[in-house]
């Protein structure tokens, strides 16, 4: 039996922090190499997922243009509070609170929070999830007083990344 054929459907791959691979260094190349070789003979497709990658040596040289030829770059910015009628920023948000495991936090409270939350990470998901967990880490530290919860105030006590913070703009009532 060949291994393509035991494979039923289609696999993706993701890649995260590719702006980091340098191929013209020798753990760089032989990444590189490595990467070229599994998309060659996986039947599966790669998702790479970087920052500025065209500011990087990823695509230059000759390895760095074998992966050129094997990619379709696609570039991305904050994830939008709304596209078209849907909300796909809120839907972040209710699958990061999903995954919560605090006894007296009330489902639906984030999403509730949504164009606060946006505009406190500017749409960036790891502000966003860093913004979570921080306030997930406090509320769990204060199980003795019975607030395991999330709250927006507990939100608001999070300080974030530099960029995170530095778009941030707070309004008037928060």
């Amino acid at each position: 039996m060949q291994f393509r054929a035991a494979i039923r459907a289609p696999a993706v791959g993701n890649i995260d922090e590719i702006h980091r691979l340098n191929p013209r260094t020798t753990t760089g190349a032989q990444a590189a190499d490595l990467l070229k070789d599994l998309t060659e003979r996986l039947p599966a497709t790669f998702v790479y997922a970087g920052i500025n990658v065209t500011d990087t040596p990823l695509f230059s040289g000759t390895r760095g243009a074998q992966l050129a030829g094997r990619a379709t770059l696609i570039t991305c910015g904050p994830l939008p509070a709304r596209h078209g009628t849907r909300r796909p920023f809120t839907d972040v948000i209710t699958d990061i609170e999903n995954a919560l495991d605090l006894h007296h936090h009330k489902p639906g409270t984030l999403p509730r929070h949504a164009a606060y939350l946006h505009q406190r990470t500017a749409g960036r998901i790891g502000s966003l999830t860093r913004l979570i967990r921080q306030a997930a880490i406090t509320a769990i530290t204060a199980i003795t007083d019975g607030a395991e919860r999330i709250t927006k105030a507990s939100l608001d006590a999070v300080r974030l990344d530099h960029l995170a913070e530095t778009h941030h703009r707070p309004t008037r009532g928060r």
